[in-house]
């Protein structure tokens, strides 16, 4: 599976009391690039509309909280 790897770390909640193994990246696993995720050890690989649905949704998230511009 070629995969390029754009995050991997612990992601903690604001009060530091639980946390989350997290990777994701890009996937050409099933012969077409997608998003990967991998989960405290679970991994999929998203199909497309998902994967675009998932990056959009977090696009306006990271909008309202002043994040991304």
């Amino acid at each position: 599976m070629a995969t390029t790897m754009y995050f991997e770390g612990t992601v903690k909640d604001k009060k530091r009391e639980n946390a989350i193994e997290l990777e994701f990246g890009r996937s050409s696993f099933y012969g077409e690039n997608s998003l990967y995720l991998e989960v405290d050890g679970k991994h999929i690989v998203l199909d497309y509309a998902d994967a675009k649905k998932l990056i959009n949704s977090m696009m306006d998230v990271g909008q309202y909280l002043r994040i991304v511009d």
